[in-house]
C-alpha cells in the first residue's frame, strides 16, 4: 500500500484499501514482533474476537492485539506495521460508541500496561499520564490535590485518557468546561511511520520555517497545517458549527482560532482524531479545581418540547450542567426496582424533567442558586399558574415549568442524578432483536434550536415507524437519542441509514452537528461531507495524507470510505445457533439467546474496585485481562454461538480459555447496565459441557458436599485430624486437585440439628410466638460452623419467633448448582419447594444463615424450575408449580434480612459496643440485599464500616481448587486491602466463603453478623 506522487492519487486515499487480514502470515507477525517489544503480543482467535467488538453496533476483527510497555514497543509496533502496509489502530478501555476502535488492523491495548501518572505539576495544574490510565484513576490521584481532569464522560472510570483525546471527550458538565481539547497542552506521538515526535504550541512562523511538502512527516504535518491556515480558514468559520459540542471531522476550528493569536497547538489537533493522525503515548493536560459544593434544582414538565423551550432561558442562570428525562424513561424508570422509588419523588403527572447542577464556593451560595433559578423558571414551587396561561419570568419569557425540586446534601443530590442516569441500563436491557442502538445518538443543535430540532426528529420517527427516548445533556444541545430498530433485517438497516441521513439533514437545518459526544467513527463518518461540504472534506483527507501517507492508522474513519451498513455486529446475514436446548428459565422476549446478546461492550465490568466499586468484575479486576471481564466472556459466548469462532462454547478449550474463572459472584446480574448475568449464562453451558464430555470427581464432590459434610461431621474428629497427617494435602492436591495451602473445613461431631434437638426443640411456642419460621439447615451452618445457626435460633426466639429446623428437606441446590450440575440442583429445589411451599401458605417463613442458600431460593429456584418463557428440559420431571416456586422465593429470607425486613431487632435488649468492618456476600450484592444487615447491626449498638467491596475470591469450590488458587488469593488481595483501610475494629461477614478466605489471611475466620447480635443480646 505505499504511495508515490501526489497524494490526491492515491489509492488509499480513495479508501481502495486492498489490505485484507486473512493475507497476513500471523505466526511470523507474532515471532517477529515478539523479538522487537517488551509487550504482549496476541493473534490467536480469542484475542482477535475480544477485540472485533466495543461498545457500538459494530464488529470487526482484527489482525492481533498488542499490550505495548512503552513508547519504544509502540515505535516498534507501527514501524514494523508501515514497512508491510498492515494498519494501526491506538485503543484504550472500547467504550466507543461509533465504531471508532474496532478495526482490520493490529490493536494497540495501552489499558494493560502503559496506565501510569509520569509526573504532576500542582503549582501549574498539569499531569503528564500514559494514555492507557483510566479518567477514574487518574482522578482519585488528583483528588487528594483537589484537582480533576475536568472531562467527565459517563465511563470515565472505564474510559482512558488517551480515548478521551482521541474522542475530544466530554460529558454533563462541558458547559463549564468544554471538551477534552481545551485541557490538552502538549503530547508525545508516534507518527505513522514509528517516528517519536511531540506536539504542543508551536509559533505560526516557526511552522513555516520548518514547513516542507516534500520532507518528513512532521514537515509534511507542518506545510498542510499552514496551508490549511492560510487558505482554508474563511471556510472552516463558515462551516463548522458555534457551538460547545462538536466532534465531527477533525479539530480545524480551534486550529483556526488558534492561528488569530500568532500561534497554534498542534496536540489539540489530535483531539478528536480517533487514532487516525499519530499514536499517542503520553499526555500532559491541565487540570481545574473541584468545587466546593454542587446544588441542583429538577425542574417538571407536562412535555419534552416544554422542557426543551426552557433550555436556552436556563442557561443564563450559568449553571454546570443541564440534564434531560422523557416520558419514555421515566415510564420504564418506573418499572424497575432499582429506580422506581426514585421517580416516585417525581409530582404526579411528570412527562420530562430537566435536572439543573449548580457549583457554589457554600451551601449557601448553592441554595441562592437554585432558588433564583426556581424564582425564574417557576415562579414559586406552590404555583397554580399554567404554563399555557403564559406566566412569564423576570426577563418577560414564558414559563415551561411545572413544579421543582431541590436537592443539597451529597446524598440528596446522587438520588437526582441516579434518576438520570437510569436512562441508559434501561434502555439497554431489551433482550429482543430490537435494539436501542447508538447510531445518530449524540447530534449537537443550538439550545435555542432544540424545541423545533425534537419536534422535526419525533416526526422523523413517526415516519419510521419506531420510537426513541431523548435524554442527556440538552443544557449544550445534546441529546442522546437511540431509535429503536432490528438489524437483523435488511428492512432493519434499510430504516437505520435513512434516519441517519435525513436526521443529518435536520442537523444542517439547525446549524447543528452529527456528533456532540462520540465522535464519527463508523456511524458517522460518511455524514461528514454533507456536514462540511467537499471542500473541507478534502481538506479533512490532504490532512489526513500529511500525517499518514499510507493511511495505515485507523483507516476509514473520520474521513474515509466506511458505510455505516457495513460491519454491524446483528446483520440480516447473523445466524445464532447455542447447539442445545437451555435447562433453566430464561424470561426474557428472547430467552438464552437474549441475554447471550445482551452485552452491548460499555465496558462497565472493566472499572477499579478503588474508583467503581461494587461486584463486578472480580477476576478482571484481578488479572486486567479483557478475557476475565464480563464483557470480553459475553461477546465470546455469542460469538462461539453465531459462528465467528470455530469453537463451540461447550468445547473443552472454550470452557478452560473462557468459562473456568467466572466465580459466578452475580455482580454482573447488578452492576453490569445491561444486566448480563453471566453466572447464570456459565450454569447453562458446563451444564450441557458435563453431558457431552463428563464432568471430573472433584467436581462431582464439590457439587455432593452435602453428602460428604454429614460424613466428615459423623466422622468428627478423626475426619479433622486425618488432613493434618503429613503429606495428606500434597495426596489430595495430586489427586484431587484440592489446592494444599488452603486450610479446610472443620467438622463438628453435633451438627446444627443435633444441639437443637439435644436443647429440647423450640424454646418459644407457637401459640405465644409473634411469627413462624423454618430455619432451613444448609450443609456449612450446620456441619461446619453450627455456631451461626444457634446464634440465629436465640436471636430469633429473643425477638418472639417461634423457630423449627425442617428435616424433611434436600440440601439448598447451591452446590450442584454452582459447578454445572443443573438436574442434580432442580431434583433438590423441587424436593425443598414441594416441603416447605405447603408450611409457608400455613403462616411460615423460611430463614437461612448463609447467603448464597438464601438467594437459592429466592433467585435462582426461578430459574430451575417452571415458569419462564422458555420451557426448560425434564420438565416432565417435575411435580412442583410455578405458583409454589413463588411462594417459596417470595417468603424465603436470610437472618439479618428478615430481622429487619420485619424490624424484629427493635424488640431486642442489646448493649453493642465497639465499630464493625462489614463485608456483605456478593450474592446478597447482586440481590440488593446486603444493607440489611447493617442496619440492624447499627441499632443494636454497633459502629459499622460497610465495604464497597467485591467478591472475596473464595468463591465456594473456587478457591480450594489448585489451579484457581493464585487467582483466588489475588482477588482476595483486593478485599484485604480494603479491610486493612476500614475504620471498624473487628471485621464481620456473613458468608462461609468470605470467612474463609479472610480467615487464611488474618489467621482466624470472622464472626457473622447474626453472632454479633447474638453476643448484644446475651
Amino acid at each position: 500500500m505505499a504511495t508515490t506522487g501526489d497524494p490526491a492519487d492515491d489509492p488509499a486515499r480513495d479508501g481502495d484499501y486492498d489490505y485484507r487480514s486473512d493475507d497476513v502470515d500471523r505466526p511470523g507477525m507474532v515471532d517477529d514482533l515478539d523479538g522487537l517489544i517488551e509487550g504482549d503480543v496476541r493473534f490467536d482467535d480469542y484475542s482477535r474476537q475480544l477485540y472485533a467488538t466495543d461498545a457500538s453496533a459494530y464488529e470487526v476483527t482484527p489482525v492481533g492485539v498488542v499490550f505495548p510497555t512503552s513508547t519504544a514497543d509502540v515505535s516498534a509496533v507501527v514501524e514494523y506495521c508501515a514497512d508491510r502496509g498492515v494498519p494501526v489502530l491506538p485503543r484504550g478501555g472500547g467504550t466507543s460508541l461509533a465504531g471508532q476502535t474496532v478495526n482490520e488492523a493490529v490493536v494497540l491495548d495501552f489499558s494493560r500496561h502503559m496506565t501510569d501518572v509520569i509526573e504532576m505539576d500542582l503549582e501549574a495544574r498539569l499531569a503528564r499520564a500514559q494514555p492507557g490510565i483510566n479518567l477514574g484513576d487518574l482522578n482519585a490521584e488528583l483528588d487528594a490535590h483537589d484537582l480533576k481532569f475536568a472531562p467527565d464522560p459517563a465511563w470515565g472510570d472505564k474510559s482512558a485518557l488517551g480515548g478521551a483525546i482521541g474522542n475530544n471527550s466530554t460529558g454533563s458538565h462541558s458547559l463549564k468546561y468544554g471538551k477534552t481539547d481545551a485541557y490538552v497542552e502538549e503530547v508525545e506521538a508516534v507518527l505513522a511511520d514509528g517516528t517519536v515526535t511531540t506536539f504542543g504550541e508551536i509559533n505560526l512562523d516557526d511552522l513555516r520555517a520548518d514547513a516542507d511538502p516534500e520532507g518528513s512527516i512532521r514537515e509534511r504535518i507542518y506545510a498542510e497545517v499552514a496551508r490549511i491556515v492560510d487558505e482554508e480558514a474563511d471556510e472552516v468559520r463558515e462551516k463548522y458549527p458555534d457551538l460547545k459540542r462538536n466532534v465531527s471531522g477533525y479539530n480545524l476550528d480551534v486550529l483556526i482560532d488558534e492561528a488569530e493569536t500568532g500561534s497554534v497547538n498542534l496536540a489539540r489537533l489530535l483531539a478528536g482524531s480517533e487514532g487516525t493522525l499519530a499514536v499517542i503515548t503520553e499526555a500532559t493536560v491541565s487540570l481545574e479545581p473541584v468545587p466546593e459544593t454542587k446544588a441542583i434544582g429538577l425542574l417538571t414538565y407536562d412535555d419534552l418540547i416544554d422542557a426543551m423551550e426552557d433550555v436556552a432561558p436556563i442557561l443564563e442562570h450559568d449553571p454546570a450542567a443541564v440534564e434531560v428525562m422523557d416520558d419514555v424513561l421515566l415510564d420504564l424508570a418506573r418499572e424497575t426496582a432499582e429506580f422506581a422509588d426514585v421517580v416516585g419523588l417525581l409530582p404526579e403527572g411528570t412527562d420530562s424533567v430537566l435536572l439543573v447542577e449548580f457549583y457554589a464556593d457554600s451551601d449557601e451560595e448553592g441554595r441562592r442558586k437554585v432558588a433564583n433559578l426556581i424564582a425564574d423558571r417557576v415562579g414559586g414551587v406552590d404555583t397554580e399558574a399554567s404554563p399555557s396561561e403564559g406566566a412569564a419570568d423576570l426577563t418577560g419569557k414564558e414559563r415551561y415549568a411545572r413544579d421543582a425540586m431541590e436537592a443539597h446534601d451529597a446524598e440528596e443530590r446522587a438520588t437526582f442524578w441516579k434518576m438520570r442516569k437510569s436512562g441508559l441500563p434501561i434502555l439497554l436491557g431489551r433482550t429482543s432483536d430490537a435494539k436501542h442502538i447508538s447510531f445518530i445518538e449524540d447530534t449537537a443543535i443550538p439550545p435555542e434550536n432544540l424545541p423545533a430540532y425534537v419536534a422535526d426528529f419525533q416526526a422523523l420517527l413517526d415516519d419510521h415507524d419506531t420510537f426513541a427516548s431523548y435524554y442527556a445533556h440538552a443544557g449544550p444541545g445534546v441529546l442522546h437519542i437511540r431509535p429503536l430498530v432490528n438489524t437483523k433485517t435488511v428492512e432493519g438497516i434499510e430504516r437505520m441509514e435513512s434516519i441517519a441521513d435525513a436526521a443529518t439533514d435536520l442537523v444542517v437545518k439547525y446549524n447543528g452537528s452529527v456528533s456532540g459526544e462520540h465522535g464519527d467513527g463508523r456511524a458517522r463518518t460518511q455524514w461528514n461531507r454533507k456536514l462540511y461540504g467537499d471542500r473541507l472534506w478534502e481538506t479533512f483527507r490532504d490532512l489526513k495524507s500529511a500525517f499518514d501517507p499510507d493511511w495505515l492508522l485507523n483507516p476509514g474513519t473520520v474521513c474515509g470510505d466506511v458505510d455505516m451498513t457495513e460491519n454491524l455486529r446483528f446483520d440480516a446475514d447473523y445466524e445464532f445457533d447455542a447447539g442445545f436446548s437451555p435447562a433453566l428459565d430464561w424470561d426474557n422476549e428472547n430467552g438464552m439467546q437474549g441475554m447471550v446478546e445482551l452485552c452491548h461492550g460499555c465496558g462497565g465490568c472493566r472499572g477499579p474496585q478503588e474508583t467503581t466499586g461494587g461486584v463486578m468484575c472480580p477476576t478482571y479486576r484481578a488479572s486486567q485481562e479483557e478475557i476475565q471481564a464480563t464483557r470480553g466472556r459475553a461477546n465470546l459466548l455469542r460469538q462461539a454461538m453465531s459462528g465467528d469462532l470455530d469453537d463451540e462454547a461447550t468445547d473443552v478449550e472454550f470452557m478452560h480459555e473462557v468459562l473456568d474463572l467466572c466465580i459466578g459472584c452475580k455482580g454482573c446480574s447488578k452492576d453490569c447496565p445491561s444486566e448480563v448475568d453471566l453466572a447464570k449464562l456459565k450454569a447453562e453451558v458446563t451444564h450441557e459441557h458435563h453431558q457431552r464430555h463428563g464432568a471430573s470427581l472433584r467436581d462431582k464432590l464439590f457439587a455432593n458436599v452435602d453428602t460428604l459434610n454429614a460424613l466428615g461431621s459423623a466422622l468428627a474428629p478423626l475426619s479433622n485430624w486425618a488432613a493434618k497427617v503429613p503429606g495428606a494435602r500434597t495426596v489430595m492436591e495430586k489427586t484431587l486437585g484440592i489446592a494444599k495451602d488452603r486450610s479446610l473445613p472443620t467438622f463438628h461431631r453435633q451438627s446444627l440439628v443435633d444441639w437443637f434437638d439435644d436443647r429440647g426443640g423450640a424454646r418459644v411456642s407457637a401459640a405465644e410466638a409473634d411469627r413462624r419460621v423454618l430455619l432451613f439447615p444448609d450443609t456449612y451452618t450446620t456441619y461446619n460452623h453450627p455456631e451461626s445457626g444457634k446464634a440465629a435460633v436465640r436471636v430469633l426466639e429473643a425477638a418472639n419467633v417461634h423457630v423449627e429446623i425442617p428435616r424433611d428437606v434436600a440440601g439448598s441446590g447451591r452446590p450442584p448448582f454452582s459447578k454445572g450440575f443443573l438436574d442434580e440442583a432442580r431434583e433438590q429445589a423441587a424436593t425443598n419447594v414441594e416441603t416447605l411451599a405447603p408450611r409457608v401458605r400455613d403462616g411460615w417463613d423460611v430463614v437461612l444463615v448463609e447467603p448464597s442458600d438464601a438467594v437459592m431460593f429466592q433467585s435462582d429456584y426461578r430459574d430451575l424450575l417452571p415458569g419462564g418463557s422458555e420451557e426448560p428440559r425434564s420438565s416432565e420431571d417435575r411435580t412442583t408449580s410455578n405458583g409454589d416456586v413463588e411462594t417459596l422465593a417470595d417468603n424465603s429470607y436470610g437472618v439479618m434480612e428478615y430481622l429487619d425486613a420485619f424490624r424484629l431487632d427493635e424488640s431486642l435488649s442489646t448493649d453493642a459496643t465497639g465499630s464493625l468492618t462489614y463485608h456483605g456476600h456478593c450474592h446478597q450484592k447482586s440481590t440488593k440485599k446486603d444493607h440489611h444487615a447493617v442496619g440492624v447491626l447499627r441499632r443494636a449498638g454497633y459502629a459499622v464500616d460497610p465495604l464497597d467491596s467485591g467478591c472475596c475470591g473464595m468463591a465456594g469450590s473456587f478457591g480450594y481448587e489448585a489451579e484457581h488458587f493464585s487467582m483466588s488469593k489475588a482477588i482476595g488481595s483486593i478485599l484485604f486491602d480494603q479491610v486493612d483501610e476500614s475504620s471498624g475494629e473487628e471485621l464481620v461477614a456473613p458468608g462461609a466463603s468470605c470467612r474463609t478466605q479472610l480467615g487464611d489471611h488474618y489467621e482466624s475466620e470472622p464472626p457473622t453478623p447474626v453472632e454479633k447480635l447474638d453476643a448484644a443480646v446475651r
